[in-house]
């Protein structure tokens, strides 16, 4: 199935810090950027936010929003019910076709790799990825430790694209 939504994606954090902006930067046009800072305080969430949305709009970016608030401008939503593009976190078989019951539109299955924002969390390695991702009627991302050159070893295992947090600000 073709992907009819992004398929590269940047997913923010607080870690990044003023690696946020070189990220924007750096991702394709017309790809994907999840806004998660879940624990930045809200109003400076909020301020965050409306910067990044600007970005996201002179860059042509698909902004979608993580958490409980609801944010103007906001293309969709992440792990919940919402309009516009969902898109859900699932890190086995189970969470994916719930993420799909739930009228995800996007899954991303995660960890692939070992990653530096959960050290220390076990990785879902190739093939359990792949198993997670078979056969999913929504547009299938890899998330955890994803950069370019790993996204040549699982394109072919029935993922449609990557996201990631730090390969895009490196």
């Amino acid at each position: 199935m073709p992907a009819r939504h992004p398929v590269r994606w940047l997913m923010t954090d607080e870690r990044q810090g003023e690696r946020l902006w070189t990220a924007l930067d750096r991702v394709p046009r017309g790809a994907g950027v999840i806004f998660r800072h879940y624990r930045t305080p809200p109003a400076e969430r909020r301020a965050l936010y409306e910067r990044v949305r600007r970005v996201a709009r002179r860059r042509g970016l698909v902004l979608v929003v993580a958490g409980a608030a609801t944010l103007p401008g906001a293309a969709g939503v992440h792990a919940r019910r919402g309009r516009g593009v969902v898109t859900w976190p699932a890190h086995d078989r189970r969470e994916a076709l719930a993420g799909v019951r739930a009228g995800a539109d996007v899954v991303l299955v995660s960890p692939v790799f070992a990653t530096r924002s959960h050290p220390g969390a076990p990785a879902l390695g190739l093939w359990r990825a792949a198993v997670i991702a078979r056969g999913l009627p929504v547009t299938v991302i890899a998330l955890g430790g994803m950069d370019a050159w790993r996204w040549r070893r699982v394109a072919a295992l029935g993922f449609d694209g990557y996201a990631a947090i730090d390969a895009w600000s490196r």
